[in-house]
């Protein structure tokens, strides 16, 4: 496993984060191909024995379940000093008026509620999940701040967003002293690159670490684009996956084709292809994979390996077009 320093930080991850939203208690969330902690647990383990130490979750996953199944499984086979949990705040499975967004409120109370599911003093990335458009910004920005200097936190994140707002964080978080965010969780993969546009630069400028969501499309890079029998209990009843990609389906064809090809020519997995290219962005920090298969684990690790040629990267890049704005929401 490689380790890389996160941003500009002296922190230093893995070069492959877990993601953990596969990881809950069914009955408590809302999607069908949740794993429950019985079926999860060997996957955290495994992940640990590769090398990675870099999780990510969510206080929304699975009602707060997915914090509760990774908490205890990092406690059982990983040693806390060595481990960067992530977690995010801004969604809510609750109901009223108080319970979601980026609050003054919300974050004091989520932030326990998180370190309490997970069973630990503190996060290592606390992120938001969105970007809060009914709650000031200065607001937000204080609050994080605050938990940081409570100990409950050791940095803070962001995700989706546009360039401009995560602009306009750093500069009043500079301005105010406040702590800043070191990090930026996008939507990238060889099937939406509009984060190429602006917030790459915009990251690479300010020595913030990109941990990109969704590498492989939800999976749309990993199979060939027809083959309905390789797709996961999760892409079948994906509805917000569908909001991410159907609306650009024939210049997407083009892009898992192209990916298949080059697969075919390195006798390698089509995720290993998708996920070499990504790895191979100097923006990049660490891709947040997912894994609900040894072998997703196991293939995402060799891609590390893997080194195209720059005649491979622009033959996968070719047939990309400009895509509507996706996975703001």
């Amino acid at each position: 496993m490689e380790y890389v320093r996160f941003g500009n930080t002296g922190l230093k991850v893995s070069r492959l984060c877990l993601g953990c939203m596969t990881y809950g208690d069914p009955a408590r969330g809302p999607h069908p191909w949740m794993l429950d902690e019985e079926t999860s647990r060997p996957f955290i383990r495994q992940a640990i024995d590769a090398g990675i130490n870099f999780f990510d979750t969510a206080n929304y996953y699975s009602d707060g379940s997915s914090e509760e199944i990774v908490g205890r499984a990092l406690k059982d086979f990983g040693r806390r000093d060595e481990l960067v949990i992530a977690t995010k705040v801004f969604y809510s499975s609750d109901k009223g008026p108080n319970v979601g967004g980026l609050s003054r409120k919300a974050i004091f109370s989520w932030i326990d509620h998180s370190l309490r599911r997970l069973g630990t003093d503190y996060v290592d990335l606390y992120q938001i999940h969105r970007w809060d458009y009914d709650t000031p910004l200065e607001e937000t920005l204080e609050a994080l701040h605050d938990v940081v200097k409570a100990g409950k936190v050791r940095y803070i994140g962001a995700s989706s967003m546009h360039a401009w707002q995560f602009a306009r964080a750093l500069y009043l978080a500079e301005r105010h002293g406040w702590t800043r965010f070191v990090s930026m969780q996008p939507h990238y993969n060889l099937l939406y690159r509009e984060e190429e546009r602006e917030m790459l630069g915009l990251c690479q400028a300010e020595g913030i670490a990109v941990i990109p969501w969704s590498p492989l499309a939800r999976g749309r890079l990993a199979r060939p684009w027809e083959d309905k029998e390789a797709a996961t209990e999760r892409s079948k009843s994906d509805e917000y996956g569908k909001t991410l990609y159907d609306r650009t389906q024939d210049a997407d064809r083009a892009v898992v084709d192209r990916v298949q090809e080059i697969a075919a020519a390195r006798n390698l997995p089509a995720s290993q292809i998708a996920l070499a290219w990504l790895l191979a962005k100097p923006e990049v920090t660490a891709p947040i994979i997912g894994a609900s298969k040894p072998r997703h684990l196991e293939e995402a690790v060799a891609a590390l390996e893997v080194k195209l040629t720059p005649e491979e990267t622009a033959r996968l890049e070719e047939p990309y077009i400009p895509h509507p704005i996706a996975g703001f929401v």
